[in-house]
């Protein structure tokens, strides 16, 4: 009797979320894969998939440069990630406040004040006129795009590597220290290792969002760089070709998954070795 109502107890706490991932999860991904194999009249076609080949260099490029944004994030936030983990309580309460206040503002805005800075007449190009190395083109290129992204994606990086630094047993690195192990090795024997999954979650969380982006590079690359998010944006907000436009997305979800469990099965090798 207590394990049937242990189990109506349990049914009844979770019945929330299933009902919550059913109607914004499940039913959102139906319909995706609905609209990729139908046509416009609601019949069924795979008119939308031989579509797709047109768009190859699009994915790619969308790829690169999440991958570049990506990598140029995990760079900058892993010792800034360690440095805050190793600092005090006041200082990493701080540190993490001023990492998270670009977060409280609009995505927007902080896309248009890149569009300010380094624009022909920002800020960058005013100082570099006033040294005597003259104005260089800045918005409207690649690396505005990528950086950008990295701007604006940096914090979901640093935020999951702290989480799982902070939490790293000082005694572990103080026994590899003791064994003989210089900082080298023990940064790659011991701290890279135990923050993999930190690593991973940082991975993921930036990876995702800079390949799908669609805002920054119409903003800061002018147009001139078209992302698979530019596609998928104008096949529902102009061309109303939602049939497409859920194909396209469709692939694009199909990537970003087997990135994602290409990413976990790596972080598991790993961690199976430090184990």
């Amino acid at each position: 009797h207590l394990k049937k109502r242990s189990a109506l107890a349990h049914k009844m706490a979770v019945s929330p979320y299933m009902l919550w991932s059913a109607l914004f999860i499940v039913a959102p991904m139906f319909f995706v894969v609905y609209y990729s194999f139908t046509s416009a009249d609601g019949g069924f076609t795979l008119g939308n998939m031989t579509q797709l080949g047109k768009y190859t260099d699009t994915f790619l490029r969308s790829i690169w440069f999440g991958f570049l944004a990506t990598f140029l994030c995990l760079l900058i936030a892993y010792p800034l990630a360690y440095a805050i983990a190793k600092s005090s309580a006041n200082v990493q309460r701080t540190m993490v406040a001023l990492v998270m206040l670009p977060m409280w503002m609009n995505f927007l805005i902080r896309t248009y004040s890149w569009m300010t800075i380094l624009q022909n007449t920002g800020v960058i190009n005013n100082i570099l006129d006033a040294l005597g190395f003259g104005r260089v083109k800045m918005l409207n290129t690649p690396g505005a795009v990528i950086l950008g992204m990295v701007y604006n994606f940096l914090p979901f990086m640093i935020l999951p590597l702290y989480s799982v630094l902070a939490k790293l047993d000082p005694s572990v690195v103080e026994a590899a220290q003791d064994l003989g192990g210089n900082s080298l090795t023990v940064l790659s024997k011991v701290i890279l290792p135990l923050s993999m999954p930190g690593i991973a979650s940082g991975l993921t969380m930036v990876f995702v969002p800079s390949v799908s982006t669609f805002y920054i590079s119409q903003k800061l690359g002018g147009g001139s760089f078209d992302l698979i998010g530019d596609v998928i944006e104008r096949q529902f907000q102009q061309s109303y070709n939602y049939n497409l436009g859920a194909a396209i997305s469709l692939v694009l979800m199909v990537l970003i998954l087997l990135c994602m469990a290409f990413l976990n099965r790596f972080t598991s090798g790993e961690e199976e070795m430090v184990v």
